[in-house]
């Protein structure tokens, strides 16, 4: 399964029900070797990351009232793409044959003399109820499941559910795609014999950190989905397994469930942030207010690097820092052997750990993640006389090259990289923020704190007041500091100035 096959083949694909951590291994593999991706209104999105810088990417969604493109259309599209010999990936929320159309679009491949394979998803019928705390069979309640469509095709007359049959024959009636007809399919199964005090489930974004689940009983599930505004998509339980749902209810138990969360962190380090929050149900809206950036120049590095043997130490602020030194050391080719007799300096254990992988271990680690500390730890190592080389950012704060030239070292401070304010979407937040839907906001560097309050700079007064109420997490005293210049309320620094600290504190903030 390559983009090198030329032969044209195209993968129905199934998304699984919305966590993006749901999809198979085998679906993955396809989106990284995907000329064309076209997908779905139920697919979560976050999944076109992994598409390759060239992948072409079309929308084609489906909801209630709007519809993208047509059924034909689709057909048409997904033939004509596979026809131009591209690896097309038909990219479908839940299972492709369980209610998505997938049958009808490998009928169409097979009338066109196409290749074509089914990758099945998992099914939002078992894992949507399974997020709610509801297994849809249970030896002590039932042994029998249906899957049942609460949207027939429109147009086509009488239904062709038998509801006199499926009404009572199963234990668990799972209904997808049925919130604007609930009033309908609860009418029709009491009529037809379901005890009106069944208990009923409907689970709004199932599997996701905004998951909504209200239960009720067949006489009332209607109502009380209206006054709680459930909207589509959802899925309907119909059982005695539903009952289950207070016992086993694991992930709105969770400590951070139905938290939103703003990561203003870099893209391209908050992956393991979020992460990290979302295992513990919160979701996290990313919102970069800083961008990494190559330095104006490379002159300082480069000659610092030529003269590297001239250097008796290298000071790492910075993960970034470590990287883009290691990355332009490569492109003047030499490698780590070139650095053998210095001695190496990490904040944090994080910017530590990109040396001890490689087998070098540094030789000062402060037990406090910050400037300050360093230069406390190097007082014990006598460096008067020493020349010291920091990469680093082009914007930072001169405590530790000033602490070091006042011990009696030679410090030489070169930028290896810059932070920008990236073109973020702050109308989003905006909104959000207005309406009261933001729970915190976090900050890891003062960079990010000074960005976001750069973006927010024409409302004024107004994002104070949009604040007020919205919980404010810092990584560390410093950008703290810089969070109250800003004018906003702190709520919680973490200890050790690490995100895993961090999303610790976050936790015991909430509980």
């Amino acid at each position: 399964m390559t983009s090198g096959n030329r032969n044209g083949r195209v993968y129905l694909v199934g998304a699984g029900p919305g966590d993006p951590g749901l999809i198979t291994v085998k679906g993955m593999e396809c989106l990284l070797c995907a000329d064309v991706i076209i997908y779905d209104y139920l697919a979560n999105t976050s999944l076109l990351e992994l598409a390759g810088d060239n992948t072409e990417l079309i929308y084609v969604g489906k909801k209630a009232g709007s519809h993208t493109m047509s059924q034909e259309d689709i057909n048409s599209l997904i033939i004509e793409r596979a026809r131009k010999q591209q690896i097309v990936i038909r990219l479908k929320g839940g299972d492709p044959f369980v209610f998505g159309r997938g049958g009808e679009e490998a009928s169409e491949l097979v009338k066109a003399g196409l290749n074509f394979e089914v990758v099945p998803g998992i099914s939002s019928a078992i894992a949507v109820p399974a997020y709610a705390g509801i297994p849809v069979t249970h030896r002590d309640y039932t042994s029998t499941v249906a899957f049942i469509t609460g949207h027939e095709k429109p147009g086509k007359g009488e239904s062709n559910i038998a509801w006199d049959k499926i009404a009572t024959s199963a234990g668990t009636l799972v209904f997808l795609m049925g919130v604007g007809n609930l009033s309908g399919i609860t009418d029709r199964l009491i009529k037809n014999g379901r005890s009106p005090d069944t208990p009923v489930a409907v689970i709004c974004n199932g599997t996701l950190a905004n998951q909504i689940t209200v239960a009720g009983t067949l006489q009332d599930i209607a109502r009380l989905s209206r006054e709680n505004n459930v909207k589509p998509p959802a899925v309907i339980v119909v059982g005695n397994v539903v009952a289950l749902r207070e016992e086993l209810k694991w992930f709105e138990k969770k400590p951070l469930f139905g938290k939103k969360i703003v990561i203003t962190r870099a893209k391209e380090q908050a992956k393991s942030f979020v992460k990290a929050l979302s295992l513990f149900g919160a979701q996290c809206i990313e919102f970069p207010t800083i961008a990494l950036a190559p330095p104006e120049s490379w002159d300082a590095l480069d000659q610092a690097i030529e003269s590297i043997t001239t250097y008796q130490w290298l000071v790492f602020t910075s993960v970034n820092g470590v990287r883009c030194f290691l990355r332009r050391l490569e492109l003047s080719g030499r490698d780590v052997r070139s650095l053998k007799g210095l001695k190496i300096a990490a904040i944090g254990p994080k910017t530590a750990e990109i040396w001890n992988n490689m087998g070098i271990r540094p030789d000062l680690m402060p037990a406090e993640y910050r400037a300050e500390a360093v230069a406390l730890c190097f007082r014990k190592h006598g460096i008067n006389g020493e020349k010291i080389l920091i990469p680093r950012a082009a914007r930072a704060r001169e405590i530790l090259p000033d602490e070091l030239r006042n011990m009696g070292a030679e410090v030489d401070v070169v930028p290896v990289y810059r932070t920008i304010k990236p073109d973020s979407d702050s109308h989003r937040i905006k909104a959000l923020l207005m309406k009261k839907e933001i729970d915190m906001v976090t900050f890891t560097s003062s960079s990010t704190v000074d960005n976001f309050a750069d973006m927010f700079e024409k409302d004024g007064q107004d994002l104070q007041e949009w604040m007020t109420g919205v919980a404010v997490a810092c990584i560390g005293p410093i950008t703290a500091g810089t969070a109250r210049k800003n004018g906003f309320s702190v709520s919680l620094v973490a200890a050790a100035y690490t995100t895993e600290d961090l999303t610790h504190s976050i936790v015991q903030f909430f509980a």
